[in-house]
């Protein structure tokens, strides 16, 4: 492809555009992946779906409904033989996709799930087993277990479900147990009946469902959920149901029944997990690590391409959305998939494998964590061509047509103005990176780009020999030097994440290529050279030309500062690849040489015996100080931390040291016992204890003893155990899919039975269909709450009713006994329900209520002041603090803050099912200032990787930083202040005023002085006949002094006269300059976003006018 003549500058134009040298990038070395072969032939940056297409041979095929269309009314004069062969062929294909659909993972799991229910529903249909479980009712709890611990799961979620089924039956038998012992040694022996009953409300069902809601809320687990209320059905099967409570007579016939549903339930359900398509956890832990890969290569493709180009267009594409959006949902089935892959690997005595399982999922974090700071680096170019745009603006350079004029600026500004200008010619796009359509394998093309290689280094650097006329040619210069390494490093990068580290189903063994590692370390080489010298051909260039006023070689060196950051930012993904190649590497020869071991059972030995048996993972770092302790996955954000709390607590009795001690010492004591008392846990397992035993109370009162039993308040109690939920918005959730769910059951029950008229084979064949709804609702749709108890209204009723017709001991005469009136059992079903989903909303609405939308105000609250406190630390002041030994952002803090983002988040979605007489949650609003705090955390990871690439500092930097000091400090601390403002609004619901503290104004500060010390310590000014740059104490004293703050009293640089001994003996290059630039440049994505963070506080609390009257 011939370049194109330059356009000749309009006449008057100042200063003329320089020509381009190039139509497209030219091609530099890369290595290719698979062979580590060197290359030189074109390439082109593209996301994996845009490749599969562009490699599809032939012409694009037909989608199918397109096709089918065409197919079916082709022409509207076919015969009726054409229709009647058109329609076949659509119900071929219709046939042929429901076949493909059964043949799949969801299609497999609602078949074995509806395999096993229908092998539970046998303890009710079948005489032989019905005979061996007893005489009692209650028998289709064994269908209910198959529901509940379905086997639509892998194997190791299946052994952690089996494993808390046998926890949850063993604690409800010994619940059971004990309240028969109690009522009969206390009521039997002592006669006291009214006490013994007393005893079990408040012990044993208080008590045990206390627990059991308390537990639920600490382990925030799935599966513990279902295993709740597997217990509380069984504890009330015995507990509220049975005579021998009440009789104070011991029976252990319930209670033996109970055991015998359990282990059929449990082993049906297991059986067919099993036997019937297995799933392996590991297979499909390695299938999620393979799309992850696949995504974050897509995402790092698109957004150095999006650099290399100056537009944001790559970055906001839907090839980037999808990819970002496809590794979102792809991270939370793999942690999900690891979690269960562990129960697999620890059966199997493979504890060694799993500790480098889990070290390759955290190696992706820490990819995708690179991959928001490469982002965020990218970003600050955006900006910054943003910026260049307003001089042009108002120079006149737009036509008045709406076209632009010749101009000095290249690069693409702003995705609008993009599109809007995109006939203006190539204005808006850097000449340097346009990329050829697709990749050549000509050989005659690669000999012919390497004879013109040395051609265009020359022309680059002839280039970079003329004088920079304005910022925006400084990123087409750094892409003339640096893109096509940049480029090439890229390729190589996101090839290696394409190609999947896992072969393919079901044994997903571990294929990578021997290759890629040393491909990688070549292609770093390759860069670090190339980024070397084209820094300091760039630094070279920028000192060129001294007739520069400050303000304009500021802005020069803010842009390249910005080069140099996003090339840091890919140097720094390119080393987490490695570690993460070399964690594959031990992974695969783990599996190859596998030995196994079962240390976990020796529980005797300790944690540090176990400890010292396991891998030490490749970036597990020895000194983990967190200022945030690690956060776990069930942990629900507690909004005011305990330290705040206890500071509230205690500064009263501090501010009168004369108070009497003892009374003070009390006091504390006391308070510090309800404050334990007041844990969200607690209090969620009190409320759920006294709830449950003031329902269960109407069993045991002689005058609602009967009320009870007509209307099965067992059901409504269960009810109460299961729409009871840690927050308000999530039991609204779960109690209207409860009450749904029971509407559609108990309407199939009536249909069903009405159609069967209690026969029990063919209730056995409708039963199927309505298992196969429900779970389809499950698997399918993800709607678990609603097929769960669609199918459990569907058991008490239709199981029940075919229970009683074959004479099973039941105080069963008001509906029907051995002739089920199935009205009755549905309506008295319905109501227990239902009055049981209004007692649980009641109680959780009404006592210690649990707002999710309280939560995620203070949980977002605290979390940006956490934020403003690590900003605080100084990012560049810890280099001078530790010798550039630590970093600002210390280990495991940048996890602990995403987790905990990402509990908001969750939060968020549940807060949008809570009522409240102000108004619905604004959850528009709230999911702006979440993305808001992802971009600030992502920016937070940016800052650390400049920071984390200086293995020391120069003589040039460190004088910079010992001048700048007090205006660092006041940055950091402007940003630390406007934080808590921001954090204030939002605990406190306040409006904001318009006199919020400006971080802009204190960034330009520091932008100031470091033009000052450029000016009065240029090694060229003098020699180069300029006037040296005057120094005086009133305008540097204060930037020296700044050590004082760093703890660097009697420095060397210290005294009076403006830094002026820092230019003496010290060799102070343009690069020096870079350190202080990048931190100014993430420091401004920082302030911007804080921008739009009180814009939507403006948004939700309005503004303090200044007329307005606050005391009433």
């Amino acid at each position: 492809m011939s370049s194109p003549s330059p356009a000749p500058s309009p006449v008057g134009q100042w200063p003329p555009r320089r020509p381009s040298k190039r139509s497209k990038l030219r091609n530099g070395t890369f290595i290719i992946p698979a062979t580590g072969e060197r290359s030189r032939r074109v390439l082109t940056l593209r996301s994996s779906a845009s490749t599969s297409t562009n490699q599809t041979d032939g012409p694009p095929s037909r989608t199918l409904s397109s096709s089918s269309s065409q197919t079916i009314f082709s022409s509207p004069h076919e015969t009726f033989s054409e229709r009647i062969t058109a329609v076949g062929q659509k119900i071929r294909r219709r046939k042929s996709k429901v076949i493909q659909w059964f043949d799949s993972p969801i299609g497999h799991g609602v078949l074995k799930c509806t395999l096993a229910y229908s092998i539970g529903s046998l303890a009710t249909f079948w005489s032989p087993i019905s005979d061996w479980l007893g005489r009692p009712d209650g028998k289709h709890v064994v269908a209910t277990l198959t529901v509940y611990f379905h086997p639509a799961r892998s194997a190791g979620s299946m052994i952690e479900a089996v494993l808390i089924a046998i926890v949850a039956i063993v604690y409800a038998e010994t619940v059971s147990v004990l309240s028969m012992v109690t009522s009969v040694a206390i009521g039997g022996g002592l006669h006291m009946v009214p006490l013994a009953h007393a005893l079990v409300l408040t012990v044993f069902i208080g008590g045990g469902f206390g627990f059991i809601g308390w537990v639920k809320q600490k382990m925030g687990n799935p599966l513990v959920d279902v295993g709740s209320t597997l217990a509380s059905l069984a504890i009330i099967s015995v507990v509220t149901k049975e005579s021998a409570v009440f009789g104070s007579v011991f029976s252990n016939q319930k209670i033996v029944q109970i055991f015998k549903m359990f282990v059929m339930g449990v082993a049906a359900t297991t059986a067919v997990n099993l036997l019937l398509w297995r799933v392996s956890a590991v297979s499909l832990l390695r299938q999620s690590m393979s799309k992850a890969s696949v995504s974050l290569g897509d995402m790092l493709a698109l957004i150095t391409r999006g650099f290399l180009s100056g537009s944001e267009e790559d970055v906001f594409s839907k090839e980037f959305l999808d990819a970002s959006g496809a590794y979102t949902s792809v991270y939370l089935q793999m942690t999900k998939n690891l979690r269960e892959a562990k129960f697999e690997r620890y059966f199997l005595g493979q504890e060694k494998v799993y500790q480098l399982d889990r070290a390759v999922v955290r190696s992706m974090e820490r990819l995708a964590q690179s991959i928001g700071g490469l982002r965020s680096a990218a970003n600050t170019q955006f900006a910054l061509l943003k910026e260049s745009l307003g001089p042009m603006m108002s120079s006149g350079l737009m036509s008045p047509t709406g076209t632009m004029s010749a101009s000095p600026y290249s690069p693409v500004l702003s995705r609008t103005l993009s599109n809007t200008f995109k006939s203006g010619g190539r204005f808006l796009t850097l000449s340097a990176i346009d990329e050829a359509s697709d990749e050549s394998n000509n050989e005659d093309d690669e000999r012919r780009n390497g004879s013109l290689a040395k051609d265009r280094r020359g022309s680059a650097v002839s280039t970079a020999s003329i004088p920079l006329k304005n910022p925006s040619e400084i990123f087409e210069l750094f892409i003339t030097l640096l893109g096509p390494s940049m480029k090439s490093l890229a390729y190589t990068l996101s090839e290696v994440l394409r190609d999947p580290p896992f072969g393919q189903a079901p044994d997903y063994e571990i294929t990578i290529n021997d290759h890629f590692r040393q491909s990688l370390t070549d292609a770093l080489a390759l860069f670090n050279t190339a980024r070397a010298d084209a820094l300091q051909e760039l630094y070279k260039t920028l000192e060129l030309d001294r007739t520069r006023s400050p303000s304009v070689q500021a802005d020069f060196e803010e842009v390249a500062a910005a080069c140099g950051h996003f090339s840091f930012s890919l140097q720094a993904f390119g080393e987490e690849m490695q570690k993460y190649l070399d964690v594959l590497d031990d992974l695969k020869f783990a599996n190859e040489h596998m030995t196994r071991s079962w240390y976990w059972l020796k529980w005797w030995r300790g944690r540090n015996h176990h400890s010292r048996k396991i891998v030490t993972l490749p970036f597990d770092n020895g000194e983990r100080e967190s200022l945030i302790k690690p956060i776990k996955k069930s942990q629900m954000p507690r909004g005011i931390p305990d330290t705040m709390i206890q500071r509230r607590d205690t500064y009263a009795w501090e501010a009168v040291p004369e108070a009497n001690r003892f009374i003070a010492t009390l006091s504390q004591k006391l308070l510090r016992a309800i404050r334990r008392l007041a844990r969200d846990d607690i209090r969620f397992g009190l409320k759920v204890g006294v709830g449950a035993a003031l329902w269960a109370m109407l069993a045991f009162i002689p005058q609602t003893k009967d009320t009870y039993q007509h209307w099965r308040g067992e059901w409504g109690l269960l009810s109460f155990m299961i729409v009871c939920a840690m927050t308000v918005g999530a039991s609204n959730t779960t109690g209207w899919a409860r009450f749904m769910g029971t509407i559609i059951g108990i309407t199939a029950s009536a249909i069903n039975w009405n159609i069967t008229q209690g026969n029990g084979i063919v209730l056995i064949l409708l039963g199927s269909f309505v298992a196969f709804w429900g779970f389809f609702v499950i698997l399918a749709l993800g709607k678990a709450p609603l097929g769960r108890i669609t199918l459990l209204a569907y058991n008490v009723s239709t199981l029940y009713a075919y229970s009683l017709s074959q004479k099973v001991e039941d105080d069963d005469d008001d509906e029907g006994g051995t002739h089920p009136i199935i009205s009755e059992i549905l309506l008295h079903r319905f109501v227990a329900v239902t009055a049981g989903i209004l007692w649980g909303l009641i109680i959780c609405r009404v006592i210690w209520p649990i707002s999710a939308r309280k939560k995620f105000k203070e949980g977002l609250s605290m979390l940006h002041l956490q934020m403003g406190l690590i900003w605080k630390r100084g990012p560049l002041a810890i280099l001078l603090r530790s010798d550039c030994t630590r970093s600002y952002l210390r280990s495991g803090e940048q996890a602990a803050l995403q987790k905990y983002a990402a509990r908001l988040d969750a939060l968020r979605t549940s807060a949008a099912s809570e009522f409240e007489l102000r108004g619905p949650f604004p959850g528009e609003q709230a999911a702006r200032l979440m993305q808001c705090t992802h971009r600030l955390l992502d920016a937070f990871y940016a800052m650390s990787l400049v920071t984390q690439r200086k293995g020391n500092l120069t003589e040039g930097e460190r004088a910079l930083l010992l001048y700048t000091a007090d205006e660092r400090t006041q940055l950091c601390e402007r940003i630390c202040h406007v934080f808590q403002v921001l954090a204030s609004s939002l605990m406190l619901e306040y409006p904001l005023t318009d006199a919020i503290p400006s971080v802009s104004r204190t960034r330009d500060r520091l932008l100031g002085k470091i033009f000052m010390f450029r000016k009065e310590h240029q090694p060229s000014s003098i020699s180069m006949g300029g006037e040296p740059g005057s120094s005086n104490g009133s305008t540097t004293g204060g930037g020296l002094g700044g050590g004082l703050g760093l703890g660097l009293t009697g420095s060397k640089f210290a005294g009076g006269g403006g830094g002026g001994g820092v230019g003496v003996g010290k060799n102070i290059e343009e690069k020096d300059y870079a350190l202080l630039y990048a931190y100014a440049l993430v420091t401004g994505q920082v302030a911007e976003e804080l921008k739009v963070v009180a814009s939507e506080i403006e948004g939700l609390f309005g503004v303090l006018e200044e007329d307005a009257l606050l005391l009433q």
